[in-house]
């Protein structure tokens, strides 16, 4: 027997949910060719896997990645963590389908978020189509990527910053959009329903616009979440009753006395639903979303400064007096010694009021400033909260990733790491085996992507070697983009990718299609 390589002497988390087994793993090309004993195997490439675990590649559920993913410093923080994929296009907002005007628009809104476009790869200047944004990304990174269209972006293309119900020609070319990113290779549909104009759509809207999934999912940041996930759900609900289609909760946080009861239910009624979580309890977006009352237009950022800098906003600022102890900068352009600092002492160097420096930064930055939100059931509470929505059987692991700005949260850093190192080895809420379903098989499932998630022969050679005794996150809210550890060997598509923790070079990463 010959093959490429064997990763020899580990234990392996085969995706199945079973519990680890000795089996040495061999790959030839980008496919996995045998797992079992193969003792007198030969290969070009030997990786000793003694005392560590081999597991499929984990699938990242939500990442805003979009542009950063051609970043190598992220993509060595990435696979540090064990992953192979990130899943793009999330919240409803990204590069495309549209016109110039609607990435220009996509790309300026949510700069916070996903960042500018990168100059190679994801084109810059002129309209972008999902084949195009696939081919950008094929064979250009070190991970695979995987693109869900989005229902913002989509609407800014066909109604602009419209809040109006689509018009049935409106309808249809919304519909068109979804037909054709479908075709050219995404995984399913977004929404962000706090986001513009995402927030515009009903029910009718989304479960119309699902109607060409067959089988892919909607993929929703919900309405409302907290304490309000009720609201949220029942959304989720109407519109997969209305679709048929199978649902996809981004980053489910709150409290799990209200969230698991809601979860049960749409489980009970025939909905086909998952979520994804990580393992914090703080949050991190762009900050006009946080501090700006609906009625100020963010779609359209020329009207929201006006009113920013002529003072239509005085009356809002002291029903944010809470707010502001709750804030850190985590992106400032043209502000950058701001970024790290929370709102009230970065308003003291300033000598300004929080308000005043918020309006400032809001203003200097054209909205484009982030922040990472801590959330008031930070604590023992919320830390239980967190541990039993990812006990769920329906969860899958999802970071959340922003890598925009000098501050981030550290969730793309280590959310995957705090996963193991914390969550399996610390307090054992899943098993090493239960950890490569919620990682690696069920997302596979959930995002179509049959060739991946498991161990297999003849399944996709993406593969992490873990330590299953050194795994864990460094990255904290004070320095969020420190690389985690314990994942030091990582193949994508067979090729290694990382080898004794750096990055090799090479990008065989594919742009996945369901």
């Amino acid at each position: 027997m010959a093959f490429d390589v064997i990763i020899s002497g580990g234990h392996v988390l085969d995706g199945t949910g079973a519990p680890p087994y000795r089996a040495d793993v061999a790959i030839t090309g980008d496919r996995v060719a045998a797992v079992g004993r193969l003792d007198g195997a030969e290969a070009a490439s030997v990786i000793d896997a003694s005392g560590r675990f081999v597991a499929p590649g984990f699938i990242d559920c939500h990442a805003h990645g979009d542009a950063a993913v051609f970043d190598p410093a992220v993509q060595l923080a990435t696979l540090r963590q064990g992953v192979t994929t990130f899943v793009l296009g999330q919240d409803g907002l990204s590069f495309a389908p549209g016109s110039a005007d609607t990435v220009a628009y996509a790309e300026r809104y949510f700069a916070a978020v996903n960042g500018p476009r990168a100059s190679d790869g994801v084109r810059s200047g002129g309209g972008l189509s999902v084949a195009e944004l696939l081919q950008g990304y094929d064979r250009a990174v070190a991970l695979n990527t995987a693109y869900l269209i989005p229902h913002g972006t989509i609407r800014y293309d066909v109604m602009g910053p419209s809040s109006g119900t689509p018009a049935p020609d409106e309808l249809t070319r919304l519909l068109a959009h979804v037909e054709r990113g479908l075709a050219d290779g995404a995984v399913g549909l977004s929404s962000g329903l706090e986001y513009l104009p995402g927030r515009y759509a009903s029910a009718a809207e989304l479960a119309a616009l699902c109607a060409p999934l067959a089988g892919l999912p909607y993929v929703t940041h919900m309405r409302a979440y907290g304490e309000r996930a009720d609201v949220g759900m029942s959304e989720v609900v109407e519109i997969a009753q209305r679709s048929g289609t199978a649902v996809h909760i981004s980053h489910l946080h709150g409290p799990a006395d209200v969230l698991l009861p809601l979860v049960e239910q749409a489980l009970s009624g025939g909905v086909d639903l998952t979520f994804d979580s990580y393992p914090y309890l703080r949050g991190n977006t762009i900050l006009a979303m946080v501090v700006l009352p609906p009625e100020v237009p963010g779609a359209e950022p020329d009207r929201a400064l006006e009113m920013l800098s002529s003072g239509e906003l005085d009356g809002w600022w002291p029903e944010l007096a809470r707010t502001w102890p709750r804030l850190t900068i985590s992106h400032a352009p043209g502000l950058e010694w701001a970024e790290g600092l929370g709102m009230v002492e970065a308003a003291e160097r300033a000598g300004l009021a929080p308000h005043e420096f918020c309006r400032r930064l809001l203003v200097e930055t054209r909205l484009e400033a982030g922040c990472v939100t801590a959330r008031p059931d930070e604590g023992p509470e919320g830390e239980e909260s967190v541990r039993r929505v990812l006990r769920h059987p329906s969860h899958t692991g999802g970071s959340d990733g922003i890598y925009v700005g000098g501050h981030p949260h550290p969730r793309g850093f280590g959310a995957f790491a705090r996963f193991l190192g914390r969550h399996v080895r610390e307090l054992g809420d899943w098993t090493w085996g239960q950890a490569a379903v919620h990682l690696s098989s069920h997302p596979a499932r959930r995002f179509g992507l049959t060739d991946r998630g498991l161990l297999r022969r003849g399944f996709a050679a993406d593969v992490v070697v873990i330590d299953p005794a050194t795994v864990t996150d460094l990255a904290t809210y004070e320095t969020p983009r420190t690389p985690a550890r314990g994942v030091d060997d990582v193949l994508v598509s067979g090729v290694p990718v990382l080898a004794n923790g750096a990055l090799t070079g090479k990008t065989p990463g594919r742009a996945l299609r369901p």
